[in-house]
């Protein structure tokens, strides 16, 4: 059976450059270079994560928080531990 796992994520747009921030508890920060507009944030959040993850982008879905900053996003293929040490030495 393929892991699945449901990340919360803090995104923040319009920032100078697209990066990962580190985790603030259970969530990760993401600052992302795309503006908050017509999905163009979220699409470059799912870009983000697929490539620092070393995923392809269609194991990535926006789950819920499509207008929000807190957002979920499910992934395909990895579990909780395995992003968490992924995302370990961001920050």
């Amino acid at each position: 059976m393929t892991a699945v796992t449901r990340l919360k994520i803090k995104v923040v747009p319009g920032a100078s450059s697209s990066s990962v921030a580190g985790w603030l508890g259970d969530e990760l920060k993401i600052r992302i270079a795309a503006p908050p507009e017509k999905g163009k944030a979220n699409g470059a959040v799912l870009k983000l994560l697929a490539r620092e993850l070393r995923l392809d982008k269609s194991a990535l879905s926006l789950v819920s928080g499509n207008t929000s900053p807190h957002k979920v996003i499910e992934i395909q293929g990895m579990t909780m531990s395995e992003v968490r040490s992924a995302f370990s030495g961001e920050g």
